[in-house]
């Protein structure tokens, strides 16, 4: 398991995400950018239920979108300018990719160059 290389600047990115509009929070709004394909990034807390961490996990695997779990659903809200979240998705490229690598993610490059070992496992979630 990977640790968390950064992670107040990893809460630091996913406000920049916020305030900049490119970031969706909530289970609704969650799901509506998963399914059209804008959702780069979704971010479980780690206090959510296991119901939400399976649900959240199945529609990444399907979809072909990283998820990570990481920070409980108060940190999470608090760095978005919102109350208590258990789901985020980033929903830029450039910014998800930020978040991922202040969390300890694999870069962009590592995750293509992996592609081949790892082959269906892109949805798979990081636990932080």
């Amino acid at each position: 398991m990977k640790k968390m290389r950064d992670p107040a600047r990893a809460l630091s990115a996913l406000g920049l995400a916020a305030r900049a509009g490119r970031l969706a929070s909530g289970d609704e709004a969650v799901l509506r950018a998963i399914r059209s394909g804008k959702a780069k990034l979704v971010i479980v807390a780690a206090d959510a239920s296991d119901k939400a961490k399976k649900k959240y996990g199945d529609k990444c695997l399907s979809y072909g979108v990283k998820r990570v779990e990481a920070f409980d659903r108060r940190t999470l809200g608090a760095a978005i300018g919102k109350a208590e979240r258990v789901v985020a998705a980033v929903l830029d490229a450039g910014l998800a990719a930020l978040v991922a690598a202040r969390l300890g993610e694999l870069s962009e490059v590592d995750n293509i160059e992996q592609t081949g070992k790892q082959a269906g496992k892109q949805g798979e979630a990081s636990h932080l």
